[in-house]
C-alpha cells in the first residue's frame, strides 16, 4: 500500500503552517502511522525544530542531482527530509531539467510504499516548488489565520492548485481548510463564516487556538503534544490531526478527555 501524500501550503506567511505539519505529522506517527515529513521550504524551521544540528544531506541535493531523498529517523514511526538554505536557489537549478514540475514527485514514488503518510512543508510562494509538491501531493490542506488579506490571499493558491490539476497532477483534490491563532474575536467569526459560505465542507471543524506554548515548542525541539501535552495547543491540533485521518478514512477515535477551555 502507498502512502497518501498530503501538501500542507500557503503562500502567505505566519499562517502556522510549519507548525501543523510538525504537530499533525508527530501525532500520526504517535498514532502508529508511518510517517515522513518533507520540508521544501528554505528557511528549513521544520527540520530545525527537529534536528539539535544541520545534516549535511537535505531535499537540495535529491533535488537538483536526483538522488534518493534522505529520511532521518526522528522518533518511533517518523522521519525527516531536512531542508537547507541552499534550497533557495534550487528553482534556477532545475529550471533546465525535463518535467522539472515533477522532479519532487519522481523522488518520492520509489519510497511511497515506506510509509502510511508524507506530509510536505511546502515552500511560502507560488513558484516553482510549491508546484513540485502539488504535483507529488495526493491532497492539499491550507492552514489560515482568519484574517482578511490571508483569506483574500486564498484566490492565488486557489488558481495554483487548479493549474497543476489541469495539467500536471489530475488526482490532485482539495483536502481541506483550518483556521489557525484562533481567538474568537468579531473578525476571527467574521472570516469564519465568510469561508464557510464560501467553501462549506472543506473548512475543518477545529481550530487551532492561539497558545504560546505553539510557539515555544520548536524551540525545545519538540511537538506541541509532547512540550505540552496538557495545553490548549496540544488540544486543538490533536483534533485537527484527528479531523485529518477521518477525512482521509483513516478513521481514528480518540479517547474521551477533558475540553480544555
Amino acid at each position: 500500500m502507498k502512502a497518501k501524500v498530503l501538501a500542507f501550503c500557503n503562500h502567505k506567511g505566519g499562517v502556522g503552517k510549519t507548525t501543523s505539519v510538525l504537530s499533525i505529522g508527530c501525532l500520526f506517527a504517535k498514532w502508529g502511522k508511518r510517517t515522513l515529513l518533507v520540508d521544501m521550504d528554505a528557511q528549513a524551521n521544520l527540520s530545525s525544530s527537529l534536528l539539535e544540528v544541520e545534516s549535511a544531506e537535505s531535499i537540495y541535493y535529491s533535488l537538483k542531482d536526483r538522488k534518493v531523498l534522505p529520511q532521518i529517523e526522528i522518533a518511533p514511526n517518523l522521519y525527516l527530509t531536512p531542508s537547507s538554505l541552499d534550497l533557495a536557489a534550487i528553482e534556477v537549478e532545475i529550471a533546465g531539467q525535463i518535467q522539472r514540475e515533477a522532479a519532487l514527485k519522481r523522488l518520492i514514488e520509489p519510497i511511497r510504499g515506506q510509509y502510511d503518510y508524507i506530509l510536505i512543508d511546502c515552500a511560502p510562494s507560488l513558484g516553482l516548488l510549491l508546484i513540485n509538491a502539488l504535483t507529488a501531493a495526493d491532497r492539499v490542506y491550507i492552514p489560515l489565520t482568519a484574517e482578511t488579506l490571508p483569506y483574500k490571499g486564498l484566490t492565488s493558491l486557489e488558481r495554483v492548485i487548479a493549474q497543476v490539476q489541469e495539467y500536471l497532477n489530475s488526482g490532485l483534490s482539495m483536502g481541506g481548510i483550518f483556521f489557525t491563532r484562533w481567538n474568537n474575536r468579531k473578525l476571527n467569526k467574521e472570516v469564519d463564516e465568510a469561508a464557510r459560505s464560501t467553501y462549506g465542507d472543506l473548512i475543518l471543524q477545529a481550530k487551532v487556538r492561539e497558545n504560546i506554548a505553539i510557539a515555544e515548542a520548536p524551540l525545545a525541539k519538540q511537538s506541541i503534544s509532547d512540550y505540552a501535552p496538557d495545553s490548549k495547543g496540544a488540544a486543538d491540533y490533536t483534533a485537527i490531526a484527528a479531523e485529518i485521518l477521518n477525512r482521509e478514512q483513516d478513521i481514528i477515535t480518540l479517547p474521551s478527555h477533558k475540553v480544555i477551555k
